[in-house]
C-alpha cells in the first residue's frame, strides 16, 4: 500500500496526515464532452463475440502515456460498477483498457445478461474531472 504523508499547519501546530492510495491530480475534461457506446444498442439480443464501438464527442482519443490536452483513451466496464474516480482504473477481465487509442473492440461474453459501460481515462488511466462515463447498457447474449 502506498502511503502519502501531508504536513498540515493548524491552530494546534504541525500535524501529519496519512492517506492510503495514490494522490494524483485529475486531468480536466472539456465542458460538454460525452462518451457513449455506438453499438450494440441497449437491450440488444446478440451472439458472442460482440463488436463494441466506442463514441466520443468534444475530446480526442490518444494512447495511454500521451500527455495531450483534451484527450484520453477508452476503458470498457463489463458487469462492473464505476470504479473510484480518483485512481487509475483497474485492468482485469471486467475493466478492459484500450490504451493504444482503439475505438472499437471484439469481446467474448458468455450467454446471459451483461452490462457494458465506457469511461474515459487520461494518460495514466485516471478518469477525467469531471469524469466522462457513458450510459450503462444491458445486453443478452444467446
Amino acid at each position: 500500500m502506498l502511503l502519502n504523508k501531508i504536513l498540515v499547519y493548524g491552530s494546534v501546530g504541525l500535524v501529519w496526515l496519512a492517506a492510503s492510495g495514490p494522490v494524483a491530480a485529475q486531468t480536466p475534461s472539456k465542458a460538454g464532452s460525452v462518451v457513449y457506446i455506438i453499438e450494440p444498442e441497449d437491450g440488444a439480443v446478440i451472439h458472442s463475440p460482440v463488436t463494441v464501438k466506442f463514441g466520443l464527442r468534444g475530446m480526442g482519443v490518444a494512447p495511454a502515456g500521451v500527455d495531450r490536452p483534451g484527450t484520453g483513451h477508452h476503458h470498457l466496464l463489463i458487469d462492473s460498477e464505476v470504479p473510484p474516480l480518483d485512481r487509475p482504473i483497474a485492468k482485469d477481465a471486467r475493466h478492459l483498457h484500450f490504451g493504444a487509442g482503439q475505438t472499437e473492440a471484439v469481446i467474448d461474453l458468455p450467454p446471459g445478461r451483461h452490462t457494458l459501460q465506457l469511461i474515459l481515462g487520461d494518460k495514466n488511466h485516471i478518469p477525467h474531472d469531471p469524469p466522462l462515463i457513458s450510459k450503462r447498457i444491458t445486453l443478452t447474449v444467446e
